[in-house]
């Protein structure tokens, strides 16, 4: 089975612009999420996506391949989908299943990778996955960065917001309180169908592009990930990942290649 990992990533984020070359233990952000991720065994193949050189000669200086996508899009979702029909333009090869991995994920960890495939592999009627994480602190539940999911049984997701879900405020505080984790594999096919879907009123509302999927009736499997990692934002979250990344086993590997 063909399973691509592939990294949108752009310079100009309205929230921290020139994130992906922002440096964590000398090496930019993007660089640590192309690595990382290329480790896991389950993918074929990772490549970075942007629509800026600079990026662009990043990659080619260490050596990660990288697909140059059009300046106008607004979601990494298109983005992923305009670099998967060039991969394989270029390659022959008739992408199965798409891993998109947000730029902005540097502790990512391969199993992670492997982890969210996994359901799309034991289950043909699986679309999409999502990781998710257990969060530690009410600061962080409250964090409207921070993408909130609820659930039902089956570990499909009921419902995601930038709101703290399932609310604390009607005199119970012992709530599920679990976080997106952005690392997204779509079937190659439902990307294509995803991107074609009008975006729908709540995924508006609450700035989460799942919700479009939910929203027309189609369901995302949620992983559960004992890893802790953290997406980086802003300035602060830079320096948090950084502290925390503090003698990281898989980063002495690919600093020192």
């Amino acid at each position: 089975m063909n399973i691509v990992a592939i990294i949108p990533a752009r310079m100009g984020s309205s929230r921290y612009p020139g994130k992906p070359l922002a440096l964590i233990h000398g090496t930019p952000m993007v660089g640590h999420v192309a690595f990382r991720t290329a480790m896991s065994p389950i993918l074929s193949d990772t490549y970075v996506a942007t629509c800026d050189n600079i990026i662009a000669d990043y990659c080619s200086k260490v050596g990660l391949k990288c697909i140059m996508t059009a300046d106008t899009h607004t979601r990494c979702s298109t983005r992923t989908a305009e670099a998967l029909l060039k991969i394989e333009e270029a390659t022959g090869k008739k992408v199965d299943i798409v891993v998109m991995v947000q730029g902005d994920e540097p502790m990512v960890q391969p199993q992670m990778i492997d982890d969210a495939v996994r359901p799309m592999l034991d289950d043909p009627s699986v679309n999409v996955v999502n990781l998710m994480a257990e969060m530690e602190t009410v600061a962080e539940f409250e964090d409207p960065n921070e993408v909130k999911v609820v659930v039902d049984r089956n570990n499909d997701a009921l419902y995601f917001s930038r709101e703290p879900i399932p609310s604390r405020k009607k005199g119970v505080t012992e709530v599920p309180m679990r976080k997106q984790v952005c690392i997204i594999p779509f079937r190659r096919d439902y990307l294509l169908k995803f991107n074609a879907m009008e975006e729908s009123p709540l995924e508006i509302i609450e700035s989460v592009d799942m919700m479009r999927i939910l929203e027309h009736g189609d369901k995302v499997r949620m992983v559960p990930t004992s890893f802790r990692t953290w997406s980086v934002d802003t300035p602060e979250d830079l320096a948090r990942v950084e502290k925390l990344m503090t003698g990281d086993e898989l980063m002495e590997r690919y600093r020192r290649s």
